[in-house]
């Protein structure tokens, strides 16, 4: 396993969300404008309403996408890390993290590697570490046995 299949992985991630949020803007698009058609008063209000609270929670989680696409582009694989920042892959006594957007865990024959936002209580605690230190998360001590 390379951190270039991690990033990919990322990316997959992200790409395969968008996807989702699309379909689901046609969706709706094609409910707002079935919905003109098809009904009147009260029940076309209440529909049209419906709808439209749906296109807003899906305009959150497409700024949300745009945030993770952002934090993806940022991350440069090839500059290697002096101390553990965005875009490292650190191995610890309990598991291994790739710090960079909330993705879930990558699964290679060998590894499990979860892929987490900065802004994770556990990133919070690795960031600016370095091989060889120790922390506690959850009340349990770990140590850093690799920065990649």
């Amino acid at each position: 396993m390379k951190k270039e299949d991690i990033l990919k992985f990322c990316w997959d991630y992200v790409n395969a969300k968008a996807e989702r949020l699309k379909r689901t803007s046609d969706e709706l698009q094609e409910s707002l404008t079935s919905e003109t058609k098809s009904t009147a008063g009260d029940k076309h209000e209440t529909g049209r309403a419906m709808v439209q609270l749906e296109q807003e929670k899906l305009a959150q989680q497409i700024q949300e996408l745009e945030k993770d696409r952002a934090v993806l582009k940022k991350i440069d694989i090839l500059k290697p890390p002096q101390k553990i920042s965005l875009g490292c892959w650190v191995k610890t006594t309990a598991a291994n993290y790739f710090i960079s957007i909330s993705a879930g865990a990558f699964k290679s024959e060998t590894d499990v590697v979860y892929c987490i936002s900065a802004s994770a209580p556990i990133a919070q605690l690795l960031l600016g570490k370095e091989k060889g230190d120790n922390f506690v998360f959850n009340g349990n001590s770990q140590t850093i046995l690799e920065v990649l």
